[in-house]
């Protein structure tokens, strides 16, 4: 007795093959580069011996990164990389970014604010999406609570603003959520948000398009204030994610001092202390030796664990440097 395959399930069945080994691969790859960004920044033990005796460039993960090219013999292979805009953080470009993101799931509603934020800001889609899902609380399916809120703080939102920063965005002209506040009357005429006014420029933390785009304009800002400073940011989705992230997370100037090793103890101790508590941080700070080593330990697990946009590339784009 015979035994005929369709052709049209042989096909369906190579896809789904295809589709599985290309997740495993950046899988993979995200934790190697996880792996070598916590290792260039002192967040992991077995591997911080391969930079102690670096120089001290000019920090930021393309430039840690590099110094692994010597020991090829740890990790071999490319590290996962998705296209993003022809353009720097500081200069626009006439080449939008590819609004390529995948993996959104039960945050499916957001794909159109994303790829909109992304086209506009340079920044990639999945980017944004690994910022929102390291900040936002989330149901049990993984969905995003628009109206997140930190009760410790006035943090609020899927990209939990504090209320000064929100502000601030909505006076920063060309922003997304300056457009917003000049069209509904919002501003005075030297571009300041009205007493009067204030509680519903922050009532759009709650709106999650007006949220998206802010994240997207925050982090371009970001990058700008990091790259003045002379931090080189990097060409990959996972290392302007990360860079993103820490700027987003700390702000851009102790994100930069952080990035080159220079967040000074006293200020090490007040973030950690505020991150996991006073006793905690004393125990890890009594631990690590100092309060640098510290926070820098914990601040390394925290990003590598949560922000993850390998989930959100595109599944069958292939992943490059920066397109000419």
């Amino acid at each position: 007795m015979s035994h005929r395959i369709d052709a049209a399930t042989v096909a369906a069945t190579h896809v789904q093959r295809e589709a599985r080994a290309r997740a495993i691969y950046a899988e993979a790859q995200s934790q190697i580069t996880s792996r070598l960004w916590q290792a260039a920044i002192g967040g992991e033990d077995g591997v911080t011996s391969a930079v102690a005796d670096a120089p001290p460039l000019a920090r930021g993960f393309e430039a840690m990164l590099a110094r692994f090219d010597r020991s090829s013999a740890m990790v071999s292979g490319p590290i996962a990389q998705a296209a993003v805009a022809k353009q720097t953080a500081s200069v626009p470009s006439d080449d939008p970014a590819p609004a390529n993101i995948d993996g959104l799931g039960a945050n499916e509603r957001h794909r159109t604010s994303l790829e909109k934020a992304s086209v506009r800001s340079g920044i990639p889609a999945a980017s944004l999406a690994s910022i929102i899902d390291a900040e936002a609380a989330k149901g049990s399916d993984g969905r995003w609570n628009v109206y997140s809120r930190n009760p410790r703080s006035s943090a609020a939102g899927l990209g939990q603003f504090i209320s000064g920063t929100w502000v601030g965005m909505a006076e920063q002209a060309g922003s997304f959520l300056h457009s917003v506040a000049q069209r509904n009357g919002w501003l005075c005429a030297s571009g300041k948000v009205l007493p009067e006014a204030r509680a519903k420029v922050l009532a759009l933390r709650y709106d999650a398009e007006a949220s998206i785009q802010t994240i997207a304009d925050y982090s371009r800002c970001n990058l700008d204030t990091l790259k003045k400073c002379g931090i080189t940011v990097g060409n990959s989705v996972e290392e302007i994610s990360k860079t993103a992230y820490l700027a987003h997370y700390m702000g851009p100037r102790d994100a930069a001092k952080f990035l080159r090793g220079q967040l000074d103890s006293g200020r090490a101790r007040t973030l950690l202390a505020a991150q996991i508590g006073t006793a905690k941080a004393g125990r890890d700070i009594a631990a690590a030796g100092n309060a640098a080593d510290a926070h820098r330990m914990w601040l390394a697990s925290h990003v590598s664990r949560n922000v993850r946009p390998a989930r959100y590339v595109l599944s069958g784009v292939k992943a490059t440097t920066l397109q000419s």
